[in-house]
């Protein structure tokens, strides 16, 4: 095994291009790399495109825990049309003579779907019915009563508003939890206004800390590929899950560890259930773990040796 091959453990955060799903990417990244071991964080959409990291090696197992980081996205909502898939490429399936509205109206209306709201899963999406995809039965022209489902808007903020178009376009910047559909937000927001409404545009520009500005393309990954440098695109497996309080053990403690044991430690404070990333006196992380408070004990979740 080569420098580079063993090297290639960590997060490759992809500026996915329109046209390809995430599956594709994974793919397309596997060939690129020779490594099997890489699980994406969270599907896009085809035509969307924007932050999708990848895991790769050993950093496969923390997919979880960054799939539930919350996701922030710009997007484009055109209001006076509907369509089957919500989004602009779909068929139109009604229309408004015209569109009347202020572009005060409409901030009102976005600020009202900040918290916990109940969506309905579009029937073009990947959502599992009887072990089939809904997309799967829009193809066949069958329509599903799906249950709705609770998501929550951290924030919503308008970025421009052209109400003077016959269709008037509003984007705005969204941050959400995972499993929230937003071309299902753009047409709930328009039934607000009074109007039928599709999502025009949608970019994610970030999945938790991983931000637009962080992200490589599939050619620069190909590039640094050949270069032998592709190590130097990886970001470290635990900069991703920062968000997990963080707790150094000293040298007997790291290496109980590393050999999967728990861990009694009699001064830690914390609410049972606690999740925390651990880390040795030389600052290597060693693994997530969580706190049994009852027997005052970390216990080992993943380890990292």
């Amino acid at each position: 095994m080569t420098t580079t091959e063993t090297a290639l453990e960590g997060i490759l955060p992809i500026l996915k291009p329109a046209g390809w799903t995430s599956h594709d990417v994974v793919a397309k990244v596997r060939r690129i790399t020779r490594e099997k071991r890489i699980g994406h964080t969270g599907t896009l959409d085809p035509q969307v495109t924007g932050v999708l990291p990848l895991c790769i090696g050993r950093a496969t197992r923390l997919v979880e825990y960054i799939q539930e980081l919350p996701k922030e996205y710009e997007a484009a909502l055109t209001i006076g049309f509907a369509t089957d898939t919500e989004d602009a490429s779909g068929t139109v399936t009604s229309r408004a003579d015209s569109v009347s509205l202020t572009r005060q109206q409409v901030e009102q209306v976005l600020q009202t779907f900040v918290g916990e709201i109940e969506q309905v899963p579009p029937m073009f999406s990947a959502v599992k019915v009887d072990g089939k995809r809904l997309y799967e039965l829009a193809r066949e022209g069958k329509e599903i009563e799906r249950k709705s489902r609770k998501v929550t808007i951290y924030e919503i903020e308008m970025l421009s508003a052209e109400m003077d178009r016959p269709y008037p376009e509003i984007r705005f910047r969204v941050r959400c939890s995972k499993g929230t559909y937003i071309r299902t937000l753009c047409v709930d927001i328009g039934k607000d206004l009074g109007y039928p409404a599709v999502m025009s545009h949608l970019v994610r520009t970030s999945t938790g800390n991983i931000g637009i500005g962080q992200c490589v393309t599939l050619e620069q990954v190909e590039e640094h590929q050949k270069e032998g440098t592709l190590h130097t695109l990886l970001l470290a497996a635990d900069r991703a899950i920062a968000f997990l309080p963080k707790l150094e053990l000293n040298e007997t403690q790291t290496k109980q560890a590393l050999q999967g044991q728990k861990i009694r430690l009699p001064v830690f404070e914390a609410e049972a259930n606690t999740t925390v990333r651990a880390y040795s006196p030389q600052n290597e992380f060693i693994g997530i773990f969580e706190w049994e408070a009852a027997d005052r004990k970390l216990k080992p979740v993943k380890v990292f040796s």
